[in-house]
């Protein structure tokens, strides 16, 4: 399947590891810990779901290798569930990208950059004296517009063409993680009084907390063990899974990376790797700076700046809000810059809103970035973003499943295809993709159904409407 002619080719390995790693790291790191803890209640645990998660990870992503090389086209994983089943499991997985899964962490990535620049300018705290619009229960608040007005300023860099987006890419993501590095670093350095002894002393005893009523105070513990366990990993894992997703992004610009049969694998394997050693070793070092009740429940559950205040002081909040507001507008500019190529891909296909299928003069579908930016707007303004996000891990890790699965498909299937690169260590690693993928949805289908339901009634509402597409295709 030959290129895209119509992209330019203008991102290297580095830019598109880059992309990988940008896109991953987002303000989930420096907040998800905390329901961890409270799920699982010991050092050992809260490590091992980062651990899982580290390898759940990297396994799809050296996994999707080989697809990539099979199909170097824009839309990626779009293109490669097209490919091994048919147009409506894509175009399922389109809409849910475009309604709930690219939109929606747009909009949470965007919030989360607005509620830390509170730290800095008092206007942007979500307080009621920054309520600009009040309908009973319903509120917009100033940050919610600085949100809005990031999202419309990306979207408008990302038309300028491939190349602006790249530069504010790769230099805001090589920032974060030379930040996050510093961090890590000096929480081993810098701490007055360590921990670490104190927390693994809770080895992999693990327990849930049973009276969060008054919160750090009203602590309480209930030791859990064999299936209530796997219920609350695969609880934890909801934060986890959501703080590692978004690496399949650079699949989507496969039409604008260089040798895409090649780098595209290349940057997956050392973005995820990257972020996972970054997410692992950040676990290590909250363990090391506070004691696991305050890792459990920090102020606000901001757990990257309680252990901040441990490190630099009273400086701690300031320097994690900035390393937060450079995380994020980096990661929303990832979102932003390929979530729009399926969408083109999509439109392509006469299953998305035509102009979505045409390239502006800088070669880059503005049309589709500017409906994209829209839903994201939208999202912002509703306020209910966070709910949604939770609800897609499910979805998420299901598609994931499919795409894995997809590799085995297209072998029978496409014997003699042209396979640049071949899935590592298949069919084993593929095969415990699938394994871990099942249990995480099973499990969270059992235990927290309220986790499952409506990232799945919200994917299932794609079927009438691709129908509608198909018929008026026709």
């Amino acid at each position: 399947m030959p290129q895209d002619s119509n992209f330019k080719p203008s991102l290297g390995l580095l830019d598109a590891t880059m992309v990988v790693a940008g896109s991953m790291i987002g303000s989930g790191i420096f907040i998800v810990s905390a329901d961890i803890v409270r799920n699982v209640g010991s050092a050992g645990w809260l490590v091992m779901v980062w651990v899982i998660t580290a390898l759940m990870t990297i396994i799809a992503a050296v996994s999707y290798g080989e697809l990539s090389g099979m199909f170097p086209k824009a839309g990626g994983q779009y293109v490669y569930l097209k490919e091994a089943y048919n147009p409506l499991v894509s175009f399922l997985y389109g809409w849910s990208l475009f309604s709930v899964i690219q939109t929606g962490t747009i909009a949470a990535v965007a919030v989360a950059f607005a509620k830390f620049s509170g730290v800095f300018i008092p206007v942007f705290r979500q307080t009621d004296e920054n309520v600009i619009l009040a309908i009973g229960t319903y509120k917009i608040y100033i940050a919610q517009v600085l949100a809005i007005g990031v999202i419309l300023l990306l979207t408008y860099i990302n038309t300028r063409g491939v190349k602006e987006g790249k530069v504010i890419q790769t230099t805001f993501t090589i920032s974060k993680l030379a930040a996050l590095f510093g961090l890590i670093l000096f929480g081993f350095l810098l701490v007055k009084e360590s921990f670490w002894s104190a927390n693994w002393a809770t080895g992999f005893n693990a327990a849930a907390v049973v009276d969060t009523s008054a919160g750090a105070a009203g602590l309480a513990w209930k030791e859990i063990g064999g299936v209530a366990l796997l219920g609350a990993i695969a609880a934890s894992m909801v934060g986890s899974v959501f703080s590692s997703d978004a690496w399949n992004n650079v699949t989507f610009i496969a039409g604008e990376i260089k040798n895409p049969k090649k780098n595209i694998g290349l940057s997956l394997f050392f973005g995820t790797l990257i972020v996972s050693l970054i997410y692992i070793s950040a676990n290590l070092m909250y363990l090391n700076a506070l004691p696991l009740n305050q890792i459990a429940f920090p102020e606000e559950d901001r757990l990257a700046v309680s252990a901040a205040n441990m490190i630099f002081g009273n400086a701690g909040r300031s320097i994690i809000a900035i390393l937060i507001m450079i995380s994020t507008f980096g990661c929303i500019n990832g979102l932003v810059l390929a979530g729009a190529r399926v969408y083109y891909t999509m439109a392509q296909d006469g299953l998305f809103f035509k102009k979505a299928a045409t390239l502006n003069s800088n070669a880059v579908p503005q049309w589709a970035l500017w409906a994209q930016s829209a839903m994201a707007c939208l999202l912002c303004l509703s306020g209910k973003y966070g709910d949604l996000l939770d609800m897609v891990s499910f979805v998420v890790v299901i598609f994931y499943v499919l795409t894995i699965a997809g590799i085995f498909i297209l072998r029978k299937r496409r014997p003699q295809a042209d396979r640049p690169y071949k899935a590592f260590g298949y069919p084993f690693l593929p095969a415990v993709y699938i394994v871990m993928g099942v249990s995480f949805c099973t499990l969270l289908m059992w235990f927290k159904p309220q986790y499952t339901w409506p990232g799945m009634i919200i994917t299932l509402l794609g079927i009438p409407l691709y129908f509608i597409a198909v018929n008026a295709k026709k």
